[in-house]
């Protein structure tokens, strides 16, 4: 199975409120953009999970409304509390497990299977660090999307590779 961890598209820093803070126009784009190279992949989405915050909420339509239209996202959108900028990463990995192992096994054995989380730094750094063997770190540019091949037995995975917008650009 896979876990793609994505981190938000650019947000304005005119809200006092962090949680407010919406996307910028770069920030839409870059949505739709990974958005799209979700849809190419051709992945079947078995939950997205984002953050309450409103960039994160703005991302997560951006990326959905595609998926949606064709059929890719098997479960709906669901909000989770845990995984804002501050969120405990142990806790949302027992979480993922408890996920999973509520899950069908046909959907888990399925290779194009993933689950989605929308969340912000720093949170994704430590969320990719906490779900890997080797603990991998990577800084997100904005929108990129860290993409784990997670075995669910063990409960741990490797980071395969982490996409930003620039790179589906061409």
């Amino acid at each position: 199975m896979q876990i793609f961890i994505m981190r938000h598209g650019e947000a304005a820093n005119s809200a006092v409120d962090d949680s407010l803070r919406p996307l910028t126009k770069k920030g839409v784009l870059e949505s739709k953009l990974m958005g799209q190279w979700l849809l190419e992949k051709n992945t079947q989405l078995l939950a997205v999970f984002v953050s309450p915050y409103i960039r994160a909420q703005q991302t997560s339509a951006g990326v959905s409304n595609l998926l949606l239209k064709s059929n890719l996202i098997t479960n709906q959108l669901m909000t989770l509390d845990l995984i804002t900028p501050s969120g405990s990463v142990q806790q949302v990995h027992d979480f993922l497990d408890g996920f999973i192992s509520q899950l069908k096994q046909t959907d888990c054995s399925n290779k194009d299977a993933a689950i989605l989380f929308v969340s912000h730094m720093p949170f994704v750094s430590y969320f990719v660090a906490e779900l890997t063997e080797a603990h991998q770190m990577p800084i997100f540019s904005t929108g990129a999307i860290a993409i784990i091949d997670y075995d669910i037995i063990q409960m741990k995975g490797c980071l395969l590779d982490v996409i930003s917008p620039d790179l589906v650009e061409d």
